[in-house]
């Protein structure tokens, strides 16, 4: 297995488990060189390795989420494998700093796991010469509540006691309503020190979307980009968070599945009023299933309130979509390929790697859809 030249693409900005995490992901499969159509989820696209597929400029740039800095690097593999010679340089820096870059114009694509959207979607038309900008899901991350609790295995956790975790009301791993979910358990008289995202962060817009639809009662603090709980301590960028749970005893915080895998952090259970759930690829996959499309077009935001909300046995209910922010027309004519065509391999033979890197590829249902509004990206020029 060839890892194209990581090393080149991504600088410093993915970690050695990051990589040993790729290498599995790249090594999974004899047919990933894209010669013959595709290694996961293909429905139709034009020949790998075609011209037209491997048309455009030979490097993109892209600025964003941390939470699918880990896909970004399987989809750079992939795509370099699929058009030799072709790489993406991603930075995670966050959502909010990977919005307000491709607002800017600096980067041909920005990620963020919150949609851009109200009147940072009407500047971003600016940068797009006047077009609209899309929101494109390639990714779904499951979202763990990892945590560093000397001596306590299976933790099961449920929305409204990780909704006042959050915002203070509970502070002892021996309190009450913990006690009752982890019968048979012995629980630690700890404090409990909350992590948070104290940057800019689409993954801290979905914990809070997830306590408002799965705990209405006991979020009271709205949701955002910016953390709303008033409790614990910050951490920036996913990375930051998994380092603040490893060093403070007593501590939980909410991170992608990948990093706190990477990091040999467990993960909470997660009650969602059918019976505790572990995290798992399947029960992820599960939930993903009452996600729905908020829209007609192709500007493909994703209602997750159902997923959220879920009561299925055996669905875990805290998962993310992140997405591709690009312009729907207004690119150079060299970008526009180049784009169309590092979205394209993302969303077929891309999608093969995720599993092993901590994702939940795109359900198949999705695929058809995102490749017309991929095919739909237009330029100036």
């Amino acid at each position: 297995m060839k890892l194209n030249s990581i090393g080149k693409t991504f600088g410093t900005t993915v970690s050695a488990a990051a990589i040993a995490a790729l290498a599995l992901a790249g090594c999974g499969s004899d047919n990933n060189t894209g010669t013959s159509g595709n290694t996961g989820g293909d429905t139709g696209t034009a020949a790998a390795g075609s011209a037209e597929e491997c048309g455009g400029k030979d490097t993109l740039t892209a600025e964003g989420s941390s939470a699918q800095q880990n896909a970004m690097a399987v989809f750079a593999q992939t795509w370099g494998q699929v058009c030799q010679g072709k790489n993406i340089s991603y930075n995670p820096t966050g959502s909010g700093a990977g919005r307000e870059q491709f607002v800017a114009g600096n980067v041909d694509i920005g990620g963020s796991d919150s949609p851009i959207k109200d009147e940072q979607a009407q500047q971003a038309t600016q940068r797009c010469n006047g077009n609209e900008v899309w929101n494109l899901p390639l990714v779904f991350g499951p979202v763990a509540m990892a945590y560093n609790v000397e001596g306590v295995e299976g933790l099961v956790l449920n929305a409204d006691v990780i909704a006042q975790i959050f915002q203070g009301g509970i502070t002892n791993w021996n309190d009450p309503a913990i006690a009752a979910l982890n019968e048979g358990k012995t629980l630690p008289d700890q404090g409990i020190t909350p992590i948070y995202r104290s940057d800019s962060s689409g993954t801290t817009d979905n914990f809070q979307l997830y306590l408002e639809a799965a705990a209405p009662e006991a979020w009271t603090k709205g949701s955002g980009s910016e953390f709303q709980g008033g409790a614990g301590e910050g951490a920036q960028k996913s990375s930051g968070v998994v380092q603040a749970v490893q060093a403070t005893p007593g501590s939980i915080g909410y991170v992608e599945k990948g990093f706190a895998d990477q990091a040999g952090l467990p993960a909470a259970q997660i009650d969602n009023g059918s019976g505790a759930v572990e995290l798992n690829n399947e029960s992820a996959g599960k939930a993903i299933d009452a996600a729905t499309f908020a829209g007609e077009g192709n500007n493909l935001v994703l209602d997750l309130q159902a997923l959220y909300g879920t009561t299925e046995e055996g669905a875990y209910p805290l998962v993310l979509a992140t997405y591709s922010l690009v312009c729907s027309n207004g690119y150079p004519a060299e970008t526009a390929e180049a784009v169309k065509s590092f979205l394209t391999v993302a969303s077929h033979q891309g999608q093969a790697g995720l599993p092993e890197a901590g994702y939940v590829p795109l359900p198949e249902r999705f695929t058809e859809r995102l490749q017309e509004a991929i095919d739909g990206i237009g330029s100036s020029a």
